[in-house]
């Protein structure tokens, strides 16, 4: 372990800090194997040495989760070798188009097979429990100094947008973490989203170990994942419920599907749970207050990859329904014409952009998210700049906001609105299969009554199949591709917008998600 103490990454010399007083505590947990802090250091110091002999500098990772995966990932560090990891939900397309534009020397992977007819790659050779695939032809990216990761975020369009990220603001952003997080005493924190996923990469495993703690990685299929937006959660709740963990981080939709289980089936939480991040996207404050009487003690929390991922969260006595929290000790929020900006560590820059339009002279980092913050400091998100809706009437409105009350329904699945430049609005949904259109009704008729008059959704339509990824309509975490939806969806928002509407009641007729799927049309549901 001689070249952990010379080593820039402050989490190396924690986690060394660690296995010098409790050598024989457990860190890293998988389906099949396991290391002790003292193990760790010393695995990822064999890698890293071997990374070395290979002269490499930039290197891809595309692994299931599991304890190999965070190895290498610690092993980059160590070696200085810029880390790309590559979501398993990304198309073959938007993979070649990853390897190419940060100038991949090699691929490691537990799945060599996915990538054999791929050509950029050679003849494969075992490294770090893996496979290491070597680039025939490499392309020599420019990167920013100091870039030790580039994250992959969807930004507004099928093309990956790679946000390249140094140790030093990775460390930041698990240390004001760990900071806020340590009088809760969490022992284990559950890896529950990919790990190729910033936000379970480092608020989740970075944060765990700048607490001592015990790290629990079960592979994807163990905790219900398939393809790119499937999830069993019976599966997921037998996870949970055989590791106990006393942390997890959730995406809103996962956070829906896991009140379900309690609702419907009589899951109960583990009493080990004692803190459960919730990010990702806008969440209705009706579902956190539920999730916490039935025991899931849930706090919303904000971030984005540019800033190295959390930059605001509730905390334990520190709660504000609706609020994405306080901003953490790490870095300052701030509002400039009702937009999000942000200082204090962040991104090096995106990948082969030369100029950044977000960053200000001043250091403050544009969002690009609407919000603002009350008297007590609480940051409250409204939506996306560019997302903002504005009626024929002049009325600016934001979708996240309607889509947040209509989703808390456990019969509707996705929910996107639509109004710019209308005189109303409308929106397209996707019910749960078997669900009465009328019960569609009745709860759209439920939100217009919280609802100002402009905000009222009039008429809907119903999706005719899920949004996902890989049909270029959702981001990686979820959020629907606006403009690609409307393009998509362009013959069935013009029919919303035929004739008059009238108010939505459970008396109105509406087409059922069968009917859409016989005629092959998807006409709307006026009301």
């Amino acid at each position: 372990m001689s070249g952990i103490a010379d080593t820039h990454s402050s989490l190396l010399q924690s986690l060394q800090a660690t296995a010098e007083s409790c050598p024989g505590r457990a860190a890293l947990l998988g389906d099949c194997e396991g290391f002790t802090y003292a193990e760790l250091l010393q695995e990822v110091t064999t890698i890293a040495t071997a990374m070395r002999n290979r002269n490499l500098d930039v290197v891809g990772l595309f692994a299931n989760n599991g304890p190999r995966w965070l190895l290498v990932d610690l092993a980059c560090q160590l070696a200085g070798v810029t880390l790309v990891p590559l979501p398993g939900f990304f198309s073959a397309q938007q993979l070649q188009h990853t390897i190419s534009a940060s100038g991949l020397q090699g691929l490691l992977t537990d799945m060599p097979g996915y990538f054999a007819d791929v050509p950029v790659f050679g003849k494969g050779e075992a490294l770090a429990g893996m496979t290491l695939l070597l680039c025939k032809q490499v392309q020599p990216a420019t990167l920013p100094a100091e870039t030790a990761k580039i994250t992959f975020t969807s930004g507004s369009t099928g093309t990956p947008r790679g946000v390249c990220l140094s140790n030093e603001t990775q460390f930041a952003t698990a240390e004001a973490l760990a900071v806020s997080l340590a009088p809760l005493r969490c022992a284990t924190h559950m890896c529950l989203l990919p790990l190729a996923t910033l936000l379970e990469n480092v608020a989740g495993a970075y944060t765990c170990w700048l607490l001592a703690g015990t790290l629990l990685v079960p592979g994807l299929e163990r905790l219900g994942f398939s393809g790119s937006s499937q999830l069993d959660m019976q599966r997921l709740c037998a996870c949970i419920d055989e590791h106990q963990p006393d942390s997890l981080i959730l995406l809103p939709q996962i956070l829906k599907s896991l009140l379900e289980q309690v609702d419907n089936f009589g899951w109960q939480p583990p009493p080990t749970l004692r803190f459960v991040a919730v990010g990702g996207g806008k969440v209705a404050a009706d579902l956190l207050r539920e999730a916490t009487k039935r025991g899931l003690p849930v706090y919303e929390g904000y971030g984005l990859s540019e800033c190295g991922s959390v930059v605001a969260l509730n905390l334990p006595g520190a709660v504000r329904e609706g609020a994405a929290g306080k901003a953490l000790p790490h870095c300052e929020i701030a509002l400039r014409d009702g937009e999000i900006v942000v200082r204090g560590p962040h991104y090096l820059g995106y990948l082969g952009v030369t100029e950044d339009p977000g960053e200000r002279s001043d250091g403050w980092l544009a969002t690009g998210d609407l919000g603002s913050r009350d008297s007590d400091g609480f940051l409250h998100i409204t939506g996306r700049k560019k997302n903002i809706l504005i009626s024929s009437y002049g009325r600016n409105i934001s979708p996240e906001w309607i889509e947040s009350e209509l989703l808390r329904a456990q019969d509707v699945l996705q929910c996107v609105v639509v109004g710019d430049a209308r005189p109303y609005c409308s929106a397209l949904l996707l019910p749960r299969p078997g669900t009465d259109v009328r019960q569609i009704e009745d709860w759209i008729g439920t939100v217009n009554r919280a609802l100002p008059d402009y905000a009222c959704i009039r008429r809907w339509a119903v999706l005719p199949q899920p949004l996902t990824f890989a049909d270029g309509l959702l981001t990686a975490n979820g959020r629907p591709r606006r403009d690609c939806i409307a393009e998509r969806y362009a013959r069935v928002i013009e029919d919303l917008y035929v004739g008059e509407p009238q108010k939505i009641s459970p008396s109105t007729p509406a087409p059922s998600p069968a009917d859409n799927r016989r005629s092959g049309e998807q006409n709307p549901g006026v009301a």
